[in-house]
């Protein structure tokens, strides 16, 4: 049968506001895209909706309460879950990446937005010292002399613990001088750490300068 349509109580006052919100879809195929589409454009209210199979993203420009979208997809009989969601002006962001590219220490760091609340981190290093290093988000993406000049760990004013928001705790190096991490950590919200950049530091409690240092950049 046709999807039927879904009809919404009737609001008081003004509508949402229109908002990019971001979906994590599991979807196959084509079909699957075809059926995911269909399903939302039953939806009064959606401007533009679009499809990433490679990525398993759904993008859906709109007013409608992210309860009504979730509900809908659900309803095509596939796992779906929010990652994001942001004004349609500013490109929303809900992946980055920072890389350490040498000459003696390589790496990867990736950021994902899970939820609105929560981030994912998955590291990998090589090149380190073998033992405990500690590292941060810092405030500036300025690498002109390395992690020396990228400012203070990362730490939003709304932020209140006894922990800076952006002090990612310790690595710790094997003998072959590899790190491995992979974590979440809440309130972080990768949009707002694009330009910053992530420190390594010699030791666990990083009071010397850093040894090195990446920029955080968007990431597919």
């Amino acid at each position: 049968p046709p999807p039927q349509p879904i009809s919404l109580p009737p609001t008081r006052g003004t509508a949402l506001p229109e908002l990019t919100t971001e979906f994590m879809v599991d979807m196959k195929c084509e079909g699957c895209v075809t059926a995911v589409k269909n399903r939302l454009q039953t939806l009064e209210g959606i401007q533009n909706i679009e499809v990433d199979l490679n990525n398993q993203v759904v993008r859906v420009r709109g007013s409608l309460p992210v309860k009504i979208m979730l509900d809908a997809l659900h309803q095509t009989g596939r796992d779906a879950r929010l990652i994001g969601q942001g004004n349609p002006d500013d490109f929303l962001v809900s992946a980055a990446v920072a890389e350490f590219k040498g000459p003696v220490i390589f790496g990867v760091v990736r950021l994902a937005q899970v939820n609105m609340e929560l981030a994912r981190i998955e590291a990998t290093f090589s090149g380190l010292s073998p033992g405990k290093h500690g590292w941060s988000i810092n405030e500036f993406g300025d690498l002109t002399k390395g992690a020396e000049s990228t400012g203070k760990v990362y730490n939003p004013q709304d932020y209140l613990s006894d922990k800076p928001l952006g002090d990612l705790g310790t690595l710790e190096a094997g003998e072959n001088g590899e790190a491995q991490f992979s974590g979440s950590k809440e309130k972080l919200k990768v949009v707002d750490l694009i330009g910053r950049s992530i420190a390594l530091y010699a030791t666990e409690d990083r009071s010397d300068p850093g040894i090195a240092a990446a920029v955080v950049a968007r990431s597919a």
